[in-house]
């Protein structure tokens, strides 16, 4: 098969499982008695190539999900021609990646520790002073609704000391909360308790209304719980073409 022919079958593949996603949502939203336009559908590009999000990009996508900072960095590098992209880094992260997450993320969903925040705000300060960016960076707490810590999140209770630290920081803003379903708990408990933690922040931070929560198996849950923002990799990437190292 040729370059081309790979490239129009890809294109096909990823266009038919868009399509079906964006269908699952709606459909989602009008069982939830919700409006479409009010979650967003973040494609989860990690271990697949840039081409790949070319193609997304030409079916109208400007947001996209990474979560190891230098595979997400070259793949900034390699898409400089689209400026308007948005990129999110929603892995866990170590606050010695900060500043150089800082410089190419648009929002991080996974923010789980006073010192990785103080860590992002000062490297968010710095790409703001070299020019490397130009609007604050978005933050997302991450929720552990297991407690787990292995998985990454902060306990619930530990949420509004965080948010309010966040907050205070001049190089970041508080957008919301990240979550992911426990892996032995049903989704609809697990997202239930997510939404009743997001209402007590939005009461005391009125603008962290972003509820990052859902995936590929787990979307028409989170968005039933009030989700704004569903990240997807499998259903819309198929398999992974590499391992995660």
């Amino acid at each position: 098969m040729s370059t081309a022919q790979t490239l129009d079958r890809r294109t096909t593949e990823l266009a038919t499982n868009l399509a079906g996603l964006l269908d699952r949502i709606d459909v989602a939203c009008a069982a939830a008695g919700r409006d479409p336009a009010t979650v967003r559908l973040l494609p989860v590009t990690k271990f697949f190539p840039a081409a790949d999000v070319e193609i997304l990009y030409s079916l109208g996508r400007r947001e996209f999900g990474e979560s190891r900072e230098q595979e997400a960095a070259a793949k900034v590098s390699e898409l400089t021609s689209h400026p308007d992209v948005r990129w999110h880094m929603i892995g866990r992260l170590q606050r010695n990646k900060a500043k150089a997450v800082a410089r190419w993320a648009h929002a991080v969903h996974s923010v789980d520790s006073e010192r990785l925040a103080t860590a992002l705000d000062a490297g968010a300060a710095a790409a703001l002073d070299a020019g490397e960016r130009t609007s604050v960076l978005e933050v997302l707490i991450q929720v552990s609704l297991d407690e787990d810590p292995a998985r990454g999140g902060v306990a619930p209770d530990a949420v509004a000391a965080l948010a309010d630290q966040i907050a205070q920081a001049p190089a970041l803003r508080l957008s919301g909360l990240m979550a992911v379903p426990p892996l032995t708990a049903e989704p609809d408990a697990a997202f239930a308790r997510l939404a009743a933690v997001h209402a007590e922040l939005t009461g005391a931070h009125p603008g962290a209304s972003e509820l990052s929560a859902g995936m590929s198996g787990d979307l028409e849950s989170a968005i039933g719980h009030g989700s704004t923002c569903v990240r997807v990799g499998t259903a819309l990437m198929g398999a992974r073409p590499i391992t995660s190292a």
